[in-house]
């Protein structure tokens, strides 16, 4: 009975040993650098960020109706307007184009669904939410 649990031992360190793992790191998609050394689309590309209630005009759990879009603050009228005409109008699939939005702990959420209502108007449906720490 030894010599047959050596065998089935020594046949099991055989095969972990010469088993072939499956390379879990190629299948990821990611976004390569060309070999010229130019920039991939990726990073040309940057998402359109929004930031909702983080401003000057925050403050404490009082909301005035601050979003902020490239470091300006500016009305949900002016975030369509960019929406429309800068992000829909450059894309030539807008329902591709990544809009990320960023939120704070004390924004009211019809602010987001304001926001979300105006993404929807321009087609633009990949959105990515985000919560920022107070």
């Amino acid at each position: 009975m030894t010599p047959m649990i050596d065998v089935v031992f020594e046949l099991i360190i055989f095969f972990v040993v010469t088993i072939k793992q499956e390379d879990i790191l190629s299948k990821l998609t990611v976004n390569k650098p060309d070999a010229n050394g130019s920039p991939s689309s990726s990073d040309r590309d940057k998402p359109c960020e929004i930031e909702i209630g983080k401003g000057a005009h925050d403050r404490g759990n009082y909301w005035k109706g601050v979003y902020v879009l490239q470091g300006q603050e500016m009305s949900l009228d002016q975030i369509d307007d960019y929406l429309k005409n800068t992000v829909a109008k450059n894309a030539a699939k807008p329902e591709e184009e990544p809009v990320v939005i960023k939120c704070t702990g004390n924004s009211p959420h019809g602010a987001l669904v304001n926001l979300l209502d105006r993404c929807y108007k321009h087609r633009l449906y990949s959105i990515s939410l985000f919560s920022l720490d107070n």
